[in-house]
């Protein structure tokens, strides 16, 4: 039993591709969407597709840590799959069958992330350049056992994401690494490459890659050293 959980705010433009990629799973999986209280056609659009909506109710914004682990609260699947609203998986079945098979082949490992690669029509060359490079360098962290991870996708051991106690709602940036950073103190976290899923790059578009990867750089040493981020991200449809 795979749960599938997507944290959504406004994404009317981009969820029923995400949802529509999921679907086509034909294993025993359930698809969970958390969402932050959207204004437009979101929910509206999940629900041809899932009736596991939950909506969060409470009077400030929702940050990502926060409905990543609504999702999980309320998800009964033996891995927890975290996707970004704006991912697809062109051959999911392909996909899964391979992150299986790295967990069948590893009792230690408890996570596993992936590469991401910007959708082919709307891609440059600098989205291209960049997202080797950090599939490169978070493959070799997670090698090394340090932990790393964006969080576009993420396929978690049910008992290991409760045993670090999910995400640390306190942070809400950078809140992904943070999770594998600790996941990896109790098993093994793997980027394998060439495993990638294929997503917008709405936000390296919209306020420049010089901008994006310093708001990167910036929030993962204030959350590794002092567990807060720097500011939160903005919203960007």
């Amino acid at each position: 039993m795979l749960s599938f959980i997507i944290p959504t705010l406004n994404e009317e433009k981009t969820i029923e591709n995400t949802l529509k990629s999921i679907n086509s799973f034909v294993g025993d999986k359930e698809i969970i969407i958390s969402d932050g209280k959207s204004r437009d056609k979101t929910i509206e659009i999940a629900k041809k597709y899932t009736d596991k909506i939950i909506v969060h109710d409470g009077l400030t914004r929702q940050n990502i840590a926060q409905g990543r682990n609504a999702g999980a609260r309320e998800s009964i699947g033996e891995y927890i799959i975290f996707i970004d609203a704006d991912v697809i998986i062109p051959d999911i079945n392909g996909f899964i069958k391979k992150a299986e098979g790295y967990f069948k082949s590893d009792k230690n490992l408890v996570a596993i992330t992936a590469g991401c690669v910007v959708l082919k029509d709307v891609a440059n060359i600098w989205d291209i350049i960049i997202f080797k490079i950090l599939a490169w360098y978070f493959s070799f962290l997670n090698y090394i056992g340090f932990g790393a991870a964006g969080g576009e996708f993420q396929m978690i051991k049910r008992d290991a994401f409760l045993k670090v106690k999910g995400f640390d709602e306190d942070i809400a940036v950078s809140e992904d690494m943070d999770l594998f950073w600790r996941l990896a103190k109790i098993g093994k976290t793997k980027l394998p490459l060439g495993f990638n899923v294929y997503h917008t790059g709405r936000r390296a578009h919209k306020i420049g890659w010089p901008r994006l990867l310093w708001q990167w750089i910036s929030n993962t040493i204030t959350v590794f050293f002092f567990k807060r981020s720097d500011g939160e991200w903005k919203e960007i449809r």
